[in-house]
C-alpha cells in the first residue's frame, strides 16, 4: 500500500477508529484521539459498516465512467496496426486520432516498445537428477567492516571508511540437485585454502550420504592448480571446468547499421538518387555516388496506410475522420 507521507491514519488506525466508535466512543472523541477531523472519521466509519476486505484501504481516484473514453473497437484497431509494426504517428494519422491518445493506449497495452512485439525466448533450465552428480564451487570476496558502516552514519568519506583492513573470502559448495550448501569463510582464495575447503566439503557431503561424482568451478587460478586437481583425483571426482573465455565483439548494431525494415514496414520504398561527380580539371570521370534519401514526411506519418485502411474489410480499422487523413 502506498500511504501518503502526511497521512495520519493507516489501515490499522482506521480500523481502530471505527472500533472505538462502535465500542461507545463519540465520533468527535475518536477523531480527536486519531488526530483527524470529523469528516474523515465519518468516512472510515461508513466504509467500516459497509464491510469488505479492503474497506480500510484508499480507493482509486479515477472516475468510474468517462464519456470521452476511447471505444473498445478503436483500441482493438490501434493494437492491430501496432502488431503490424506501425509506429505511433503512423497509427494516429491512419485512424485520424491524436498521437497522445495512441501513445497512452499503447503504453496501457504494453506495446509502446517494439521489443514487446517480439516473442520472448523460452527459458531453458537444467537440474541434475540425483544429489552428488554435480557440485558447484565458487568464491565470494567480501570487504571487512570495522565499526559502523555508512548506511547508518551517512559518511562515505573520511576516517570512517573501512580501507586497508582486508577481505574475507566466502567459499561455497552447492549441490545441483538438492541445493544443499556447504559454506566456509577463509582468509584467502589461493590454492591451499581452496583445496582444503574442497576436502572438507567432500567429507561433509559424504557424512550425509552424498557421493560427489563431478565438481564444476570457474577458471580461477586456485581451481586450475595441480594441488586442486590432485585432491579431486584422490576423491574420485571428475572436474567440469568451463572452457576458455571466448571474446565476443563489443560493438552492437546501431541505427546506422540496421536495415530500414528493422523498425517496421516502410509505407513508401526508399529510392536511390544517383548524382554524377562534377568533372575535374583533369577531365571527366565515371565515378558516381548513390545517396539514400529519407522517406517523405507523408510516409513517415503514415499517410500511405490510408489505402490499406480503405480496402480492408474490418470496420474497426476505418478512420474516425477520413478528412484528417
Amino acid at each position: 500500500m502506498n500511504v501518503h507521507q502526511n497521512a495520519r491514519l493507516t489501515p490499522c488506525g482506521r480500523a481502530l477508529l471505527a472500533e472505538r466508535v462502535e465500542g461507545g466512543w463519540s465520533v468527535k472523541a475518536a477523531a480527536l484521539a486519531a488526530g483527524v477531523s470529523d469528516r474523515p472519521a465519518h468516512t472510515w466509519l461508513r466504509r467500516h459498516r459497509q464491510g469488505g476486505e479492503r474497506r480500510y484501504y484508499d480507493r482509486s481516484s479515477a472516475p468510474h465512467h468517462c464519456r470521452h473514453t476511447t471505444p473498445a473497437e478503436r483500441v482493438a484497431a490501434i493494437e492491430a496496426l501496432r502488431r503490424r509494426r506501425l509506429s505511433g504517428p503512423q497509427i494516429a494519422a491512419a485512424l485520424g486520432i491524436p498521437r497522445s491518445t495512441v501513445g497512452a493506449i499503447l503504453r496501457r497495452l504494453g506495446l509502446n516498445r517494439l521489443s514487446a512485439l517480439e516473442p520472448k525466448p523460452e527459458i531453458l533450465r537444467y537440474e541434475r537428477a540425483a544429489p552428488g552428480e554435480l557440485i558447484h564451487l565458487d568464491i565470494k570476496s567480501l570487504g571487512r567492516i570495522d565499526g559502523v558502516g555508512h548506511r547508518i552514519t551517512g559518511n562515505r568519506t573520511g576516517p570512517g571508511r573501512n580501507r586497508g583492513i582486508g577481505w574475507d573470502h566466502l567459499h561455497v559448495a552447492i549441490d545441483d540437485a538438492s541445493r544443499l550448501a556447504f559454506v566456509e569463510v577463509l582468509p584467502s582464495l589461493g590454492r591451499d585454502d581452496a583445496t582444503a575447503f574442497l576436502e572438507r566439503a567432500l567429507a561433509w557431503f559424504g557424512r550425509l550420504g552424498v557421493t560427489v561424482e563431478r565438481v564444476m568451478t570457474d577458471n580461477g587460478s586456485a581451481y586450475r592448480s595441480k594441488l586442486f586437481a590432485a585432491a579431486l583425483a584422490k576423491a574420485g571426482a571428475a572436474m567440469s571446468a568451463p572452457g576458455p573465455i571466448l571474446r565476443e565483439p563489443t560493438a552492437r548494431p546501431n541505427a546506422s547499421s540496421r536495415p530500414a525494415c528493422a523498425n517496421g514496414p516502410m509505407p513508401d520504398p526508399i529510392r536511390a538518387r544517383q548524382s554524377a561527380t562534377p568533372p575535374s580539371d583533369h577531365g571527366p570521370t565515371t565515378t558516381t555516388s548513390h545517396a539514400l534519401t529519407q522517406p517523405s514526411a507523408e510516409s513517415r506519418h503514415g499517410q500511405d496506410w490510408t489505402t490499406f485502411l480503405e480496402t480492408t474489410t474490418s470496420p474497426i480499422l476505418r478512420p474516425q475522420n477520413p478528412q484528417q487523413t
